[in-house]
């Protein structure tokens, strides 16, 4: 990965979150957090990977997040100073929950 690539994906993650904890209206008790951004070589397409706690409620939060995909998208247009303006596309981040079952299983041997 290039370096401007890696400064974009920092600059997209800073400011997408920004824009979640301000815009983004979760029941209350689910914490949502902006894991990791995967930015196309191309700068068209960012895939944004969330973690969410509890993990039970992530189909819940994605579907919050589509529903309110344009307006997140039109915010972080307004923040971001670069042409072509990446298009997000958001992904659960499971690495906790995998990293979990993973540590049951050590246990129980």
């Amino acid at each position: 990965m290039s370096e401007r690539i890696a400064k974009i994906n920092k600059l997209i993650k800073r400011d997408l979150a920004e824009i979640l904890v301000r815009e983004l209206n979760l029941k209350p008790g689910i914490f949502l957090t902006v894991a990791k951004v995967d930015t196309s070589r191309d700068l068209r397409y960012a895939k944004v990977f969330i973690s969410v706690f509890p993990y039970k409620e992530s189909n819940y939060a994605l579907k919050t997040l589509s529903k309110e995909m344009y307006s997140i998208q039109g915010e972080l247009n307004k923040k971001l100073k670069m042409k072509p303006l990446p298009r997000i596309q958001f992904e659960l981040d499971s690495t906790e929950e995998e990293a979990d079952k993973i540590e049951k299983i050590l246990l129980k041997l």
